[in-house]
This record gives C-alpha cells, sequence and structure tokens, in this order.
C-alpha cells in the first residue's frame, strides 16, 4: 500500500537517525520498549498492547503529568517488518469502525482520528525516518498542527533515538 503525501490534509516529519531499521522497528513493536518513550516527556505510556497483524490491536494508555489517563485503541492497517508500520484510530480492532463516543474523552487529541505511517529507509547516518499522518479534513490537520505535531514528534524520535543508545 502506497501512501501520497497530501500538502492540504496531512503532516509529515522526516529525518536521518543515528539507529538501525531493526532497533526502530524493535522500539515501535515491543510493548516494552514502546512505553519508555512514546509520549513527548513529562507525559508517559504507562499501559501498551500490540497485535502485530493487520487488522490487529494498538493500544496505549498515555498519563498526564497530573496522573490523568488517556486510552487510545487503534487498528494496524500494513505492516512490512523492518520497514513500514501503518495504523489509524478511526478503526477498532478487526477494521470495525469507530464509534465516536469511544474515544478517549477529556483530552484533545480524543477527536482527532488520523491514519499514521511510519517509514525506516536504511541510510548512511543509520535510518531514514519518516512519519506521516493523513487527516480526514484540513480543519483536523490544522488542529493536529496547532496542537504541536511538529514539536511533539520530533521530541517522541529523539526519546527513541535516546532508548536505543541507552539500551546498546
Amino acid at each position: 500500500m502506497t501512501t501520497a503525501f497530501n500538502p492540504e490534509l496531512d503532516l509529515i516529519l522526516e529525518r536521518e537517525v543515528d539507529a538501525s531499521p531493526a532497533e526502530l522497528w524493535q522500539a515501535w513493536t515491543t510493548p516494552e520498549h514502546l512505553k519508555q518513550w512514546f509520549c513527548p516527556q513529562p507525559w508517559k505510556t504507562v499501559e501498551c498492547e500490540i497485535e502485530l497483524k493487520p487488522g490487529g490491536r494498538f493500544y496505549t494508555v498515555m498519563q498526564s503529568p497530573e496522573g490523568q489517563q488517556f486510552p487510545n485503541t487503534g487498528c494496524y492497517l500494513e505492516i512490512i517488518p523492518g520497514q513500514k508500520l501503518s495504523w489509524t484510530n478511526a478503526l477498532q480492532p478487526g477494521f470495525r469502525p469507530v464509534n465516536s463516543p469511544e474515544l478517549s474523552p477529556g483530552h484533545e487529541c480524543a477527536e482527532l482520528l488520523m491514519t499514521a505511517s511510519i517509514t525506516l529507509q536504511a541510510s548512511a547516518k543509520g535510518t531514514r525516518y519518516t512519519a506521516l499522518v493523513q487527516h480526514p479534513n484540513t480543519a483536523s490537520k490544522q488542529r493536529h498542527e496547532a496542537m504541536g505535531f511538529e514539536a511533539g514528534w520530533s521530541a517522541v524520535l529523539d526519546q527513541l533515538v535516546a532508548a536505543i543508545k541507552q539500551s546498546r
């Protein structure tokens, strides 16, 4: 499945990082690893479940610095081991459509439906890392941008690379 970038609806983060595609893949697909870096600090990921197959469950619980918890359930769409991982919060596991009240209430991300893809390509430095986030309309994209997409996803990527380096 090829995904084209639409600047009116999508946000993208592209960087070269000092980690191999295999290390990044493991960090994205192993709950114990993902919990270490998935939220920009001082937020935390306190729960994670991964059913790594198309239609499988991608579940996290994010916790604010004040201790408030926000569960997030998504569905994996495409999995190419070591290369690409795509998921959406617009579908529940088994490709079942999300019913809006089932989204995590009380947080600005609660009504932000999106599809995300992480692509990993080996490079001279380590990996060309691309995060593409697709939105259903321009208002949703603009809202995600205003929430701090660039800063937040960049911070998370920095935390991910730091966690990998620490585990070497």
